[in-house]
């Protein structure tokens, strides 16, 4: 019955087309690839890189926006993106490893 009560109360409540999610995302750093190597997020959420190589990396923006120390195997590193933008990175170490944040 609170079920019913629960439905009938947000059944005239308008639902958005697109709610934006803050929860956060991941990329992994796998085989000296970021993957994925480009990743769609909306304003305010929070990306973490895991590293799950057996060698170190590093995350680090080309804009300068945000750097990791070195990432040894299963370390982390969190970056929190509060503005729209496209949000280009490398790893330091291993500079042909690319990837990609856009923010909307």
């Amino acid at each position: 019955m609170l079920g019913l009560l629960w439905i009938a109360a947000f059944a005239g409540a308008p639902v958005p087309a697109h709610a934006a999610s803050t929860a956060p995302a991941e990329v992994h750093i796998w085989n000296f690839t970021f993957d994925p190597p480009s990743l769609t997020v909306p304003v305010g959420a929070t990306v973490t890189w895991i590293n799950r190589d057996d060698e170190p990396h590093t995350v680090t923006s080309a804009e300068g926006a945000f750097t990791s120390q070195a990432l040894d195997t299963d370390d982390s590193f969190s970056f929190r993106f509060d503005a729209p933008g496209t949000y280009v990175y490398r790893c330091a170490i291993h500079p042909q490893m690319t990837g990609t944040i856009v923010v909307r």
